[in-house]
């Protein structure tokens, strides 16, 4: 699989249409931003610990270019039946329904705020690889899309953390889902062969080169909707952050993440809720599961880092309770095949993806016997995708 960069085939299509749709070529820059996998370190970014994602060949491309007025023109490749958007610069604060617009307005809106200058309008045709609904973070692809085109077009010179933070504004207050900033981080930092080591309380992190050697990151998708993923995920927001409340009543901490596992066992009685101890013990658990993944990935002990994946995968099922029927297929039917060292659901849950460590001989075998399990289990088929890690978010140098 070859990144879109290299794609100029892909480029030049796209240039045809935006041709197509808005009249001419004058002025075009291209743009690219990546989606992401989390190779561990699940749902415990926004309970102050530490995540460990990669960005993938895989995301969302936009060709842009300035208008002279103060209206913004979209149109995405893929929703077609759709046509043109177009709004009033002056209306970006206002929501747009579910439209996939609000992401574009909520940027706009994050960066004026911020102290911005975006003082005329543009057009903007886009175009996502990124599976609906994968969980491989095509929100956050086309959020950190939108921030280096209008940091491009309009000469902004934004940091690349102020970036990254204002994608998570974006899909916070304008878009209204309770994520962390995993994702925008992952792709607004992202580089080729390399995973990232990111402590969601200070924002310090580590690149990690990915040494895979004999083996593949198998990313495996459920293809099944996730319509409740955004209401489930502020459900889980809300218990750990009732957990983290309880606990404070003895505790001096500002994160469930500061907790060893010893000290989390020893203070349980302070929650004093099976189900709330359950989510706050995943977080506890997985911050501490990730620091010691990324150990094991740099000394090269890979099977361990298997171990950690499935143990991963466990506690999402049984603690947090985020899988479900498809994921919980893949992965521990994943668990269980010749040459694999791990696997486990990657993103929110409910749907989405999975990812896999396994030989890289052994990868089409793989794929047959999972997919055969799955489809008879599941009723329809998943997708398997090897995962290429690519660059973040960026303008294309396009010749």
């Amino acid at each position: 699989m070859s990144t879109v960069v290299d794609n100029s085939q892909v480029l030049s299509g796209l240039t045809d249409r935006f041709v197509a749709i808005f009249g001419d070529e004058r002025g075009i820059s291209y743009f690219f931003s990546p989606g992401r996998i989390n190779l561990i370190g699940e749902h415990t970014d926004y309970n102050g610990g530490y995540v460990f994602p990669a960005s993938i060949t895989i995301g969302t491309t936009g060709l842009a270019r300035l208008r002279d007025d103060h209206k913004v023109r979209l149109y995405s490749e893929n929703f077609p039946e759709i046509g043109i958007i177009e709004f009033d610069l002056a209306d970006s604060g206002v929501k747009d329904g579910n439209s996939w617009s609000n992401y574009v307005k909520g940027m706009i809106t994050v960066l004026k705020e911020a102290g911005y200058k975006i003082d005329s309008g543009f057009e903007f045709l886009i175009q996502g690889e990124i599976p609906t609904a994968s969980g491989l973070s095509s929100s956050a692809s086309l959020e950190l899309l939108v921030g280096v085109t209008l940091n491009d077009l309009f000469k902004l010179n934004v940091p690349r953390l102020e970036l990254v933070q204002l994608g998570q504004k974006t899909e916070n207050e304008f878009i209204g889902v309770n994520s962390g900033i995993l994702d925008q981080f992952a792709i607004g930092f992202g580089e080729v062969k390399k995973a990232i080591l990111l402590d969601c309380n200070t924002l310090k992190y580590e690149m990690v080169p990915v040494e895979l050697r004999d083996y593949d990151i198998v990313i495996m998708n459920t293809n099944k909707p996730r319509a409740l993923a955004e209401s489930k995920y502020n459900e889980r927001f809300s218990e750990t952050r009732e957990a983290l409340k309880r606990l404070q009543t003895k505790l001096p901490i500002t994160a469930l993440a500061e907790l060893s596992n010893a000290e989390f066992d020893a203070n349980v009685d302070l929650i004093n809720d099976t189900m709330l101890i359950k989510r706050a013990r995943h977080a506890v658990y997985e911050n501490n599961r990730t620091k010691i993944a990324k150990k094991a990935f740099v000394s090269g002990d890979l099977t361990k880092f298997g171990d950690l994946l499935n143990a991963s995968h466990a506690s999402l099922k049984d603690d947090y309770e985020v899988t479900g029927i498809e994921l919980d297929t893949l992965a521990e039917t994943a668990q269980k095949q010749p040459g694999t060292l791990g696997a486990r659901m990657t993103g929110a849950g409910f749907g989405g993806c999975a990812i896999v460590l396994v030989a890289h001989d052994r990868v089409a075998a793989f794929e047959k016997a999972v997919g055969d399990i799955y489809e008879k289990t599941v009723g329809y088929p998943a997708s398997f995708y090897v995962a290429q890690i690519g660059s973040g978010a960026t303008k294309l140098d396009v010749n």
